[in-house]
């Protein structure tokens, strides 16, 4: 039986087909190199595969802080506040909310119930009420309530300037503690909320994820008499930088410092569009920030429903 000759390809076609895959490939690993070599001058030098000694660690901490310091000079609590008590409510309001959301709804409550021993004999479903916009207002109510009574029963109706006495208060655990301590009372403590948590294990400081154990650890790489101002420095930056599902690591000024650099947007123009706050031009979380946010050029969240789903 007859074959049918193969069709053939002409020489010239081959050739500039081959020549066209080159070209393609040529171009991929020249994308790649650019790429690596991008990475390499701002990426963090990577901790991952070389152990980083404890030395180094605390080197590298400490310059993350003493940068962060620079970038946020201005750094404070975010919850508005004129006295102990009125930071220790506001602090444990802002569980499982915005501090912006309490520092809206928090005038109305101080104003009807100033003092420890007014909210101790507060109609709590008034206080609900109030405390409605803050999500959980029945727990918060409850706990705000029941500290406001422990206050008056246990402490003359002051705030206690100790630990050990802070934390016996209904709905007050370390966190809450340490943020009144450091900044009510110049007590040096770290905040370890969501923010905290999330930076530094992604700086590598810790891979610990219970916040006993991260306050420790981290407690551990710097001096106690930075804590408080730590504790800030890193809070602002999570919030306005470092999210948590999109965080900006293009406009990030510690991207050298940092092991987990393209974790996030890359790219500067598109990075500088997810910054928060005052870094994107938003208003901050305070309704009376202190003098030395606004003189840097902080402005003011605007009063409970100025601005719709805030």
């Amino acid at each position: 039986m007859e074959q049918t000759p193969a069709k053939r390809v002409p020489a010239k076609k081959t050739a500039a087909k081959k020549a066209a895959v080159k070209t393609v490939a040529k171009k991929a690993a020249a994308k790649k190199t650019a790429v690596k070599a991008a990475a390499e001058q701002t990426e963090a030098p990577r901790v991952a595969g070389k152990a980083e000694s404890h030395t180094a660690l605390v080197r590298r901490a400490r310059r993350i802080n003493r940068e962060l310091a620079e970038v946020y000079p201005y750094a404070h609590p975010e919850l508005d506040f004129e006295n102990p008590f009125q930071l220790l409510v506001a602090t444990v309001l802002s569980a499982q909310t915005t501090d912006l959301r309490v520092n809206q709804t928090t005038p109305t409550l101080f104003a009807r119930y100033p003092t420890p021993e007014d909210l101790s004999a507060a109609n709590p479903e008034e206080v609900e009420e109030i405390l409605r916009p803050c999500g959980f207002f029945r727990a918060k109510t409850k706990s705000v309530i029941g500290l406001s009574k422990a206050l008056v029963e246990q402490f003359g109706g002051e705030v206690p300037g100790r630990l050990e006495d802070l934390v016996k208060l209904p709905g007050v655990g370390r966190k809450t503690a340490f943020v009144v301590l450091g900044n009510a009372f110049g007590r040096p403590g770290i905040t370890v909320d969501t923010h905290f948590q999330r930076l530094v294990r992604r700086w590598r400081w810790t891979a610990e994820t219970d916040p006993d154990k991260i306050e420790a650890a981290v407690g551990a790489l710097f001096p106690k008499a930075d804590w408080t101002d730590l504790s800030h420095h890193v809070i602002w930056h999570g919030r306005r930088i470092c999210h948590a599902r999109k965080p900006a690591c293009g406009a990030c000024p510690i991207a050298p410092l940092c092991p987990a650099y393209g974790e996030g947007e890359t790219d500067p123009e598109k990075a500088k569009k997810l910054l928060k706050y005052e870094k994107g031009g938003f208003p901050g979380q305070r309704l009376k920030p202190p003098q030395a946010y606004l003189d840097a050029g902080g402005r003011p969240a605007p009063p409970l429903g100025a601005v719709p789903g805030a």
